[in-house]
This record gives C-alpha cells, structure tokens and sequence, in this order.
C-alpha cells in the first residue's frame, strides 16, 4: 500500500465518504419514518401530562361533564330557547303557580334526576400562573379562551381558613357590576335608581382574616357551571341572593342576549320561580320561593274562617323541583321572627295536629330537621352539591321592622362594638342540624359578615324617588340588601368554595 499511486488513494478516500454519506442519510430515513409514526402517541411538549388536550383550552368540557361543548351541537338545538339541554321545561302549569309561589309540583320519575347530574363540580384551571393585586389573584375576564387562570397556590391556603372571619376592606375596582347596569335588579333592591346619592357602600370587599379570595371572576364560574343547574331555594333574602347572582354571572357574558328568563316572566315580588338560562353554557340559575322549607298549609276555624298553618314535619311542597339540581343553595331564617310564626298559637302542625300554643325556637329546630331528613334522604352527594346559607343581620335602630325601626343616614360599616360578636341561637341550630347530617353540606356562614354592613340595606330607598317627592320613612327596609352589595360577596364565598371542590379532586 505503501507505494499505492495518488489516484488510488483518491479513488479509496472518495469510496468511504460515499458509503458513509448513504448509510447516515439511510438511518435519518429510518429515524423520520419511525418518528411519523409513533408521533400521534408522544406529547407535543414532554412536560406536558401525557392526557388528551384541545388545542384551545378554553374547549375543555368541566370535571365530570359529557365532553361535548356548544359548538359541537347541532344549530337547531343551540338556537332552542325552551332550555331543554339541561332539563329545564317551559313552565305549562300557570293554573296551578298563579298565587306566584312556585308551588305547583311537576311528575317526579326515577330518583328526580339524580341520574342525570354530574359526577364532579369543579373545573380544572384553563392555564397555569395569574397575578395579585391587593392580596387577591386577578382572574378577570370576558371570555373562557383568555380568561386569566385561578391560582391553586391562593386555593389551597383556602383550605383551613375560616373564610367568614375577617372584615371588609376598601376596594377601588368594586362593585362588581356597576349600579343600574343590571335588568335583573327589582326596584327594592336597586338602591341607586331610586335615588340614594352615597356610593361608599358599594366599594367593599369581604377579606378573610388569615388568607385571601380569589378576585371573582364570571367566566370561570360560568364554566363550573356548564351543563349544571344552580337552584336558590329560600325566602326574599335568597331571591336578594338570586338577583345578585345573576348580575355577577351577566359581567360573564360578551352576549348578554344568550341569558334570559325561559319563560319571558320578569323579576316581581309576587311570582316565587325563576329559570334563567345561559345558553352558552347550557345552564340554568333558578330561583324556588319556600319561606320556611317546610310545608306551609291552612285550617279553617269554627266560624268557617281559614287561618295559615306550618307543618314542621313535612318538607314543603316545592321539594320536587329541588330533586332536579345540581346545586342547591338553601335559607330561612326572617319569616319566623314575626307574627304568627313567632307567636306560635294554633298555628303549629305535626301530623294531623295543631298546637294551641308552641316555641317558636322548637319550631324552627324541628323544621331545620325536617329538610335535614329531605337532604339525607334525596340527595347522593358525588351527584349533588348542598349549600346552606346562614342567617342574614338586620339592623333597624329604634325598632322593629313594623314599628318605626329604621337604618337611613348610614354610610359606612360598623367595626367596633357589641354586633359583630352577636350570632342568633337560629345558627347555632343550623350548625346542630348540619353537624347530624349523612350528606355534607356547605354552610355559607355569612352572619358575621353581615354583622358589620349596616349601610347596606335599602332603608328609605327599596322604592323609586320620583318628582322630587319624599319618600316615606314610616317603614324602612333594614333586612335585604342594596344591589350592587352585600350579597355579591356570598356569591363570591360560593364560587370560593367550588374553587375549594376543584383542589379536593387534584388532591385525590
């Protein structure tokens, strides 16, 4: 080899280079081919959790929903605005609810629709990260596709903290939904249209002592609540509630025509059922008058005469439409503080059995075990959600509701003095009846929080000021809540606590 020629050496070297030229461009080949092929098996990013993804996140259906979206359906059942995609029928039975309390019961079948609710309420976080301003993480936004996320770090110190002990702080980007922006508002609680002229009110937020709340945010609630129906059940105070609710889930929407009421009927003190559907979510928030849960009923006297009876036995006779919810957020409380309820004489029932004369605090207990037997017995909690809201503070000065007690001219909350230590014996029995129960329920322990608000309520202003005319100050409203207001933050709570549902099914 030694004395091998110049052109043999060239032709050799050119030999090798061309052999090895071919077997890399051969292996590359084999490492394409086998890459297409195992490339809808391997993550785009390898951090990524090796599960199905949409390409937008924001197409995600929630935890324990049918995995099909909106966009998916076919136009005639998106366009339908009867509000069956989630169960909810027109209302046909206008002759039997015309005293406007909800009370005519439609056929039950099977266990009410239990089968048909959902495993899971909460909903992933869309993306990861978020921002705090204040101490809040600000998750606001207009539309799931950039809604900015919700910051499980802030969830989990959640998680241990008393959220109802705290006090309400200044907030600049408060209310939540601007006064008079809001047609879901009825004139008594529309404070501002009717003419009040402060606005401090308006501008305070609930902070919990030993963390924080995540900054509200509509479209995230809305997503919790695809497919789902929220049902208020209560008195006033929870259509109050009800009203609220609406207005901070309305702030959702970039197409506010897409929420409306299924049967046409407008916000009025006299109809007690409500069913508003938000189409692109497929649903409903409801509302189910039933002043004490328990059955409300008439006697007829000696002289013929019909006298109102409470069968603190049964459960009240709306119970049928509850079975049908996903959610459900129960009070009472106001109704048995004044006449006959707290007089209790020939009114009470059990069995076929009227009182003479009967406890008022008694009553109550038994009533709160009555719809605690109801829940325990109805609702199968990995199907249903229960909340119970707690006692809402009055504060008339000077007198009853009745009685000339009023609540103008105040203008900002009470942070010292003997309220906001004062908590009604009427929770502590909810707390007892609650503590018994198989199912868990949610108590929206909001007394306390409502201790401090005693510029919150309507007062002189639950009825329009117009031409200048006074209003009377004979009667003043000192129990409900101005909206925007007080309310805005028990909604809040509730969305804290699915917040609070989502980090209990990551940790398991």
């Amino acid at each position: 080899m030694a004395g091998s020629s110049p052109s043999s050496r060239s032709s050799i070297f050119s030999y090798t280079l061309t052999t090895s030229l071919f077997i890399l461009l051969f292996l590359c080949s084999v490492f394409l081919f086998t890459r297409r092929s195992l490339e809808p098996y391997l993550p785009s990013d390898p951090r990524a959790p090796t599960l199905l993804r949409s390409e937008n996140p924001s197409d995600e259906p929630p935890d324990g929903g049918d995995g099909v979206s909106l966009a998916s359906e076919p136009s005639s059942r998106r366009d339908s605005r009867a509000g069956d995609d989630v169960g909810v029928k027109p209302e046909t039975e206008e002759g039997g609810d015309s005293n406007g309390d909800g009370s005519a019961v439609e056929a039950e079948s099977g266990d009410g629709g239990d089968s048909r609710a959902t495993d899971d309420f909460a909903v992933k976080p869309e993306t990861e990260g978020g921002e705090s301003r204040g101490g809040e993480v600000s998750v606001e936004g207009k539309e799931e596709s950039d809604a900015k996320s919700v910051d499980m770090e802030v969830v989990e110190k959640m998680r241990g903290c008393d959220l109802y002990k705290g006090t309400w702080v200044k907030d600049d980007q408060y209310p939540l939904y601007q006064p008079g922006s809001c047609p879901y508002v009825d004139e008594a609680f529309d404070c501002q249209r009717n003419g009040r002229r402060d606005s401090d009110y308006l501008q305070w937020r609930w902070k919990p002592d030993d963390c924080d709340l995540p900054r509200f945010n509509a479209t995230d609630f809305l997503a919790r609540l695809r497919g789902k129906r929220l049902m208020l059940v209560g008195d006033s105070m929870n259509r109050n509630q009800f009203e609220s609710m609406l207005c901070v889930l309305r702030e959702g929407l970039s197409n506010k025509s897409s929420m409306y009421e299924v049967n046409g009927h407008k916000i009025t003190k006299g109809r007690g059922y409500y069913v508003f559907k938000f189409e692109d979510y497929n649903c409903t928030v409801e509302f189910v008058r039933s002043h004490f849960l328990v059955k409300e009923g008439v006697r007829i006297n000696a002289q013929g005469s019909s006298n109102p009876t409470l069968s603190i036995d049964q459960i009240d006779k709306t119970n049928a439409r509850w079975k049908r919810a996903d959610i459900l957020v129960f009070n009472t409380g106001h109704w048995w503080v004044h006449g006959k309820t707290a007089r209790g004489k020939n009114y009470y029932k059990e069995g076929d059995y009227i009182y003479p004369k009967f406890d008022a605090t008694e009553a109550y207990r038994r009533a709160l075990r009555t719809w605690a037997k109801w829940i325990d017995k109805n609702v199968k909690p990995d199907k249903k959600l229960v909340f119970y809201r707690g006692y809402s503070s009055a504060h008339f000065r000077g007198g009853e509701w009745d009685s000339g007690g009023s609540c103008n001219g105040e203008v900002e909350p009470v942070f010292k003095g003997s309220i906001l230590d004062s908590y009604p014996l009427k929770m502590k029995i909810v707390e007892e009846a609650v503590k018994e129960m198989k199912v868990p329920v949610i108590l929206l322990n909001v007394t306390k929080l409502t201790n401090f608000r005693k510029d919150g309520h309507p007062s002189i202003y639950g009825k329009t000021n117009t031409d200048g005319k006074k209003v009377s100050t004979k009667r003043q409203d000192c129990s409900h809540w101005c909206l925007p207001g007080v309310p805005d933050a028990w909604n809040h709570l509730i969305y804290s606590s699915l917040l609070l549902q989502t980090g209990s099914n990551r940790r398991t």
